[in-house]
């Protein structure tokens, strides 16, 4: 789920951070450029793990601040494929689920990999509510068994990663589109031991 990657960089340290010590002042910058970003291929950069190889310190002419090629070691997220991920339900519809790690929103299980069967059905106490059920044991089309619902928005649920995509950036948007998302997380229920914990 997490790990190192060393990347190489070339940075222009801002004059405001010159009262600094380099090493600070290099790491505040890194954690500026890099933290709570999309660094596609890789992931979610979480943290500057460490700084290896500093070169440079050039000042060019017309130019107030000096300029480094750093190495540095950078805190990645980024699930394998296969990996179980336990995350909380954030919102759902026709289309499926979406769900959030805290600190990582863009995680969804569309309906087709839901356990199966599975249907978005009115709930019987308010038929103005739909939700998600699992209709265990269900022989023919005829559920024979308790219908295990998915609607309890904070719930823990815990999937499989089906795949991991880094969608282009899109030129335009339209106005009410969704936020663009520079990583997608494909999860995947429809295994034994996934879905609501409580269920297990």
């Amino acid at each position: 789920m997490f790990f190192l990657s060393e990347i190489e960089h070339t940075l222009r340290l801002p004059p405001h951070l010159l009262g600094l010590t380099k090493e600070k002042a290099l790491r505040q910058e890194l954690e500026n450029l890099f933290l709570d970003k999309v660094i596609a291929n890789l992931g979610l950069c979480v943290s500057v793990y460490d700084v290896r190889r500093v070169t440079g310190g050039f000042i060019f002419p017309g130019d107030g601040s000096p300029t480094y090629t750093v190495e540095c070691r950078l805190v990645m997220f980024r699930p394998f494929v296969g990996e179980i991920l336990d995350a909380k339900l954030k919102e759902y519809n026709k289309d499926g689920l979406r769900l959030s790690m805290g600190f990582f929103d863009d995680i969804y299980v569309p309906f087709h990999l839901l356990p199966y069967p599975s249907q978005f059905a009115p709930d019987p106490e308010d038929g103005n509510h739909f939700r998600w059920v699992w209709e265990f044991g269900s022989e023919n089309g005829e559920a024979t068994g308790t219908p295990y619902p998915i609607d309890e928005i904070g719930e823990t649920i815990r999937l499989r990663v089906h795949s991991i995509s880094y969608p282009p950036i899109p030129l335009e948007q339209p106005k009410d589109a969704k936020p663009f998302a520079p990583m997608v997380i494909t999860g995947s229920l429809d295994s034994e031991g996934l879905g609501p914990i409580s269920w297990w």
